[in-house]
Formats: C-alpha cells, sequence, structure tokens
C-alpha cells in the first residue's frame, strides 16, 4: 500500500477591495443575479458571473422547480449561455455568491458536484483554468483552477481507454 495526500490550494481574503476592479464587477453581477434568481421552494439563491478571455461578461442564477431535479445552478446557467454564445471563448474567471432569507451567507458557498464537473470540463476543453472567487459575507475565497475543488476527477481521457 502507498499512501498519498491531495492538497487543495487557495486563497482567503478578508474584503472585496483587494480585488481588481474587474474582479469586484464581477463579484458586484454575481450577488445581484442572485437577488433575481428563482428560488421559491428552497429560498437558496445563487448567482454566477464570469468573464470570457474576449472581455464579455456573462450571469447567471438558480432556476427551481416543483419538479425538483428539472431546475439549474446558477454555474451552469451562466456557463452556458456563455459557450452558446461564444463557443470558442475560454472562461477566465467566475464568481459565485448564496443569498437566504437572512442575507449574505457569511461562509462562501462552493459548487455543487455537478457545477464542479461542467466547470472542469469547461477548463479542460479550452486548456484554460478558471480562476473561481467564492463569495461571503465575511470572507472571499479563491482557487486558480476547478481541479483544486476536484483533484480525482473525472476525465474524457477514462472513455478513451
Amino acid at each position: 500500500m502507498i499512501k498519498k495526500e491531495l492538497i487543495t490550494i487557495y486563497k482567503e481574503f478578508n474584503s472585496e477591495a483587494e480585488f481588481s476592479e474587474k474582479d469586484r464587477e464581477l463579484i458586484k453581477k454575481a450577488k445581484d443575479s442572485a437577488l433575481n434568481a428563482y428560488a421559491p421552494y428552497s429560498e437558496f439563491k445563487v448567482g454566477a458571473s464570469l468573464i470570457l478571455n474576449n472581455g464579455k461578461i456573462f450571469a447567471g442564477n438558480n432556476q427551481e422547480n416543483a419538479a425538483y431535479p428539472s431546475g439549474l445552478c446558477a454555474e451552469r446557467v451562466a456557463v452556458f449561455y456563455a459557450n452558446a454564445q461564444y463557443p470558442d471563448i475560454a472562461v477566465s474567471t467566475m464568481a459565485i455568491c448564496a443569498i437566504n432569507k437572512n442575507g449574505l451567507l457569511k461562509t462562501p458557498v462552493t459548487p455543487c458536484g455537478a457545477c464542479r464537473q461542467v466547470l472542469l470540463e469547461t477548463e479542460l476543453r479550452f486548456n484554460f483554468p478558471i480562476k473561481l472567487i467564492l463569495i461571503g459575507s465575511n470572507k472571499l475565497i479563491v482557487l486558480d483552477s476547478i481541479t483544486h475543488l476536484m483533484p480525482l476527477h473525472f476525465k474524457k481521457d477514462y472513455l478513451e481507454e
């Protein structure tokens, strides 16, 4: 037996003021998008915004449905919308936040497993790391690549073996 260790690397910030103007714009758009989410069942509103390498910005929010599996997460709404408009342009950065009945969550929310896989596929598709900004009222977390969330991820290579 060989014992191995996986390490997740991320940066933690106390304030949005520590970010570039462009990143602050994405943070604001994610918050604004969360406010417009359709979440009448869970009252858990998620907003995501992203910037493509061509400078275009897109936002998305979660869209619930009474038949729960029919809804869609904010991250996938934003990525799919951006990719539908610009199928050959990589995502550079994505910001994500969640709001409940008490306001912006104190701790940053991370993408669900399905969204992680879609974000990873997007990153691998363009061979370009996606910087992820996770927004909370008490702190913000930045990962330089989706692979830091999924070190043992499912790869298309498995389909080709």
